[in-house]
């Protein structure tokens, strides 16, 4: 479990991708710090296990569903990634729930400044829509956001300054792949609510 408060952006050392498998190895500046081989360790949003470890370089296989459901497929070496360690028991929960279950990829089509902000618009795939509302939570490459806006399949976020510098959203620009997972409250809303209508329960 996570909370969406990116620690770091760190940077891809090397990727291979053989087939529809990946080996993803991460240099990291303090998420390495305690690590061990089986923890889990949140890479643009996406939960990965950490089967490596050399000083600050931490290394990850990505299974096909992994590189299907998110952009990691698309990362080379010198590529910057979003990183958080979990979540603590008895840590403050600044962020929301995040599970590091990446939904789908959603694509960057607007990026203005607004005063000291800066909004971004994404498209997401339109099974993904509902679970969107405004003033709601959003993880958009493993960082925490509100919905500022909500329409059809698009939606926005606007980014605060800390935020841009810290993590890798102030690098995007429109036509960028960006992972997405959405609240699971809604997720789990909904199932109840199917599995009321099928049973009969009013």
């Amino acid at each position: 479990m996570f909370t969406g408060l990116v620690e770091e952006a760190g940077s891809v050392t090397e990727i291979l991708i053989e087939g529809r498998t990946a080996r993803l190895t991460v240099q990291a500046a303090t998420v390495h710090e305690g690590a061990n081989e089986g923890d889990s360790i949140a890479i643009n949003g996406c939960c990965l296990t950490v089967v490596a470890i050399d000083g600050n370089r931490l290394t990850f296989d990505a299974v096909p569903e992994t590189l299907a459901r998110t952009n990691l497929g698309g990362l080379k070496a010198g590529s910057r990634v979003n990183l958080e360690r979990p979540l603590q028991t008895g840590a403050r929960l600044g962020g929301h729930f995040v599970q590091g279950h990446i939904d789908g990829v959603g694509y960057v089509t607007a990026v203005r400044p607004e005063e000291n902000a800066v909004v971004i618009e994404i498209e997401l795939p339109q099974e993904l829509a509902k679970y969107v509302v405004q003033k709601g939570s959003i993880t958009v490459d493993g960082v925490s956001l509100t919905v500022a806006g909500a329409e059809g399949n698009r939606f926005n976020v606007w980014t605060i300054p800390h935020t841009r510098e810290v993590t890798t959203l102030g690098e995007r620009i429109v036509g960028d792949a960006v992972n997405l997972e959405c609240d699971l409250l809604g997720k789990y809303v909904e199932r109840l609510m199917l599995a009321g209508v099928a049973g009969g329960v009013a």
